[in-house]
């Protein structure tokens, strides 16, 4: 090989030698770099969950006034299932929300309310985002779920204020003139989300307010799933959304739902599977039936609603089995 051939060829090898010298540097870079991003990005993610999963708010261990709002469900900064309280003074101290609200069937006309809104209470106090479900208990043992699709639709607020007063200050309850304090919810306009048959979506706008859990949605929904051999079928699953937000309410199943009514699901099951018109009369005027009920009528469910109520409600009694024949 030439001289002149020898340098040509130098030439022609010097960038590749430079270039693998930038990448060997390049790769000495990353081994100090990616541990500390590593490291940045695990700091970043135990932030987030610091956030999630510690209070905005210093929870009391024990009531402190007959005002405090007691908590349960999933708490952050608390053992999973242990009550905690949280004063008024500390609900006014969080972001508020002030609106006039015309359609709420608790007022007899147009009224100022202020609070608290629920997406924001789940924020600062649910242990973590897998509690995607407010429920609110009443001191009579009526309760109202807030999934986040609702919560989502109509943005419910925890109200503190009706027309810049406390609950001292209130209307009382247009039925039955009792106090509606110490909380309730409400939200500024509600417009029905879904139809299933002639049932629209309701509002949740319970008053007596005296606890709010945070949930997991389907943990507590799977007390009442349709059972499994029926679960597909249409009617069942219509009955069983709207049994979901309204017959939950007054009746329990198990330690889940209302038991206002003082009549669990299972008697409800009972009472479709083989008293069907009782059933039905009980749902369209249950002070018709016993005059001591506590649960309002549903006279503008039409039968196709029933229907559907009878279907979901007979998934829970177990069929008879055939009998047989002696030998």
């Amino acid at each position: 090989m030439h001289g002149s051939e020898v340098a040509l060829t130098c030439r022609m090898q010097r960038p590749r030698r430079r270039i693998s010298i930038h990448g060997l540097v390049l790769s000495s870079l990353l081994v100090f770099v990616r541990p500390s991003f590593c490291l940045a990005q695990r700091r970043s993610e135990a932030v987030r969950k610091s956030e999630v999963s510690s209070p905005v708010v210093a929870l009391l261990t024990a009531r402190s006034l007959p005002s405090d709002l007691e908590l349960g469900g999933e708490l952050a900064g608390a053992p999973p299932g242990e009550t905690r309280y949280i004063t008024r003074e500390q609900l006014l101290a969080l972001p508020q929300l002030s609106y006039r609200v015309t359609d709420d069937t608790n007022f007899a006309g147009p009224t100022e309310v202020s609070g608290v809104s629920l997406a924001e209470l789940a924020r600062h106090l649910a242990a973590s985002p897998k509690q995607d479900m407010t429920v609110a208990i009443c001191d009579d043992q009526y309760r109202a779920n807030f999934p986040r699709a609702y919560v989502v639709a109509h943005d419910p607020v925890l109200v503190l204020k009706v027309n810049g007063q406390p609950p001292s200050g209130w209307p009382k309850d247009t039925e039955f003139r009792s106090d509606m304090g110490p909380y309730m919810i409400s939200q500024p306009k509600f417009t029905p989300s879904f139809t299933i048959l002639g049932n629209a979506d309701q509002p949740q706008i319970p008053w007596g307010v005296v606890r709010l859990e945070f949930r997991d949605e389907k943990a507590v929904f799977a007390t009442i799933v349709p059972r499994p051999h029926r679960a597909r079928d249409q009617l069942v699953q219509a009955g069983y959304r709207i049994a979901r937000q309204n017959c939950f309410r007054c009746h329990n199943s198990g330690n889940e739902g209302g038991t206002k009514a003082q009549h669990p699901w299972l008697v409800l099951s009972a009472w479709a599977t083989a008293a069907p018109g009782y059933f039905a009369a009980y749902i369209h005027n249950p002070q018709s039936n016993n005059p001591q009920a506590k649960m309002p009528g549903n006279p503008d469910y039409d039968d196709r609603t029933i229907a559907a109520l009878e279907a979901y409600f007979r998934t829970f009694s177990t069929p008879c089995q055939p009998r047989r024949e002696k030998p």
